[in-house]
């Protein structure tokens, strides 16, 4: 970490209630050049049409000139592109693309919150956070479901949540730790900065921070924290007359409980809690479920990143918590490797094979865990039909039997599922 970062880091860990000042000066030319290190080479073009080659050329000058009005206020904000990519449930999601320099200030500035707000946020939030993954969340779950006596669980997911951030809030929220008028000043010329849709439309956002700007992420963790965290950790629990714990990551969120009725009274506690701050919940995707290991195991169970929480029985008769790939996970999955193979299938065995083999060590990393096997092992097999069909669709002549195709599979080396976590007793050690 910089040592202005760090010198940030350390102040905002030794006094809760500090408020920064001057951050809007810390972002002068040597932050930019680092910040600008650091950006994603590989991104899509805003509306300027510049990429991060064009502006490397001439880095030094366009940095320059970019402080230059920084200190001068004649920096503003251009508009956003929307576009939107297809999910996997048949709608789309649509995604912000700022432009080049307005992606190099906003690294800049969240850079300077997240060295203030690690210092804050909780250890049950996990999504945008440094060395804080979808695994880090799935783990720590699964230990507080092993420790814990936890009986119920509350599945929660917000409704449009990037689209909906109320902005008064928000500013409200970053004041707590900032008192920094120009910097926030910058954080509202993000937030208000118009959308140009495919059709050539602007639009001026109300409310919401478009889901692909560089700054969303820990804008939404700041937004998050107060809304959600905090409140759980200080008024919920307090509530409570048995265990309750919360893990979440970005807007998907699983809570736990002890009593049925400590559940009930969250969930609905929950939606007024969210309502004053702009927000609500899907219905389809939040519930509340009996989820003890006592009470009829292996009926019961939720998903959460991708994984699916049920408990089960051992071949020694005990109560074990079973983490396998979610059905609907494992099927979006082989949805895109059976595109994938469709339209690569021209591509070189050999290279074909070593990009094919990089998605599956992907996958097998943050899919291997104990107990997972078959679920990994059913995908492999799918994927050896899948390609066998396309592989024989590259001409007009069937290419191969299965015994040649076979050949070729040992001969390139398909890598096969494994399992990188185990288990020792009842508790994991990952």
């Amino acid at each position: 970490m910089q040592t202005s970062l760090r010198g940030i880091a350390n102040r905002a860990r030794k006094t809760k209630n500090y408020r920064f000042t001057g951050l809007y000066g810390a972002m002068n030319e040597s932050f930019l050049h680092e910040s600008f290190a650091l950006l994603n080479k590989k991104a899509a073009a805003g509306v300027d049409r510049v990429v991060y080659e064009d502006y490397r050329k001439d880095q030094k000058r366009r940095v320059r000139e970019l402080v230059g009005k920084l200190k001068a206020g004649k920096y503003r904000a251009r508009l956003v592109k929307r576009v939107y990519i297809p999910k996997e449930n048949g709608k789309e999601r649509p995604l912000g693309l700022p432009t080049l320099e307005d992606k190099l200030l906003q690294t800049s500035a969240s850079r300077l919150l997240t060295a203030i707000y690690e210092a804050d946020f909780l250890e049950s939030s996990f999504g945008y956070r440094p060395h804080r993954g979808a695994k880090e969340a799935v783990k720590a779950l699964d230990r507080t479901l092993w420790r814990g006596k936890c009986n119920y669980v509350v599945e929660a997911d917000i409704k449009g949540f990037f689209d909906n951030i109320d902005h008064g809030w928000l500013l409200r929220m970053v004041e707590q730790r900032v008192n920094d008028r120009a910097f926030l000043g910058l954080i509202r010329k993000w937030l208000k900065a118009g959308v140009l849709e495919p059709d050539g439309t602007r639009v001026n956002p109300v409310t919401g921070t478009p889901q692909g700007g560089v700054i969303s992420p820990v804008l939404a963790n700041i937004y998050l924290h107060y809304a959600l965290d905090l409140w759980f950790e200080k008024v919920v629990k307090r509530h409570c007359r048995g265990e309750a714990h919360l893990c979440r990551y970005a807007d998907d969120f699983v809570c736990v409980f002890q009593n049925e009725r400590d559940a009930q009274r969250f969930y609905k506690s929950l939606v007024k809690r969210l309502a004053k701050f702009g927000l609500s919940l899907a219905g389809e995707k939040t519930r509340i479920l009996s989820f003890s290991r006592f009470w009829s195991p292996g009926k019961s169970s939720f998903d959460f990143l991708g994984f699916e929480f049920r408990w089960g029985i051992n071949r020694d008769g005990k109560h074990c918590l079973r983490l396998r790939t979610a059905k609907k996970k494992q099927i979006e999955s082989l949805k895109r490797l059976n595109e994938w193979c469709k339209e690569n299938r021209h591509l070189r065995l050999k290279r074909l094979f070593e990009v094919l083999n990089s998605k599956l060590k992907g996958y097998y990393e943050y899919f291997g865990v104990t107990g997972n096997y078959r679920r990994l092992n059913g995908l492999y097999g799918r994927l050896r039909q899948m390609l066998f069909k396309w592989l024989n669709r590259r001409s007009q002549r069937r290419s191969f039997d299965w015994l040649k195709f076979c050949g070729v599979l040992d001969r390139y080396c398909l890598l096969r599922p494994s399992i990188g976590v185990y288990r020792t007793g009842q508790y994991s050690l990952f």
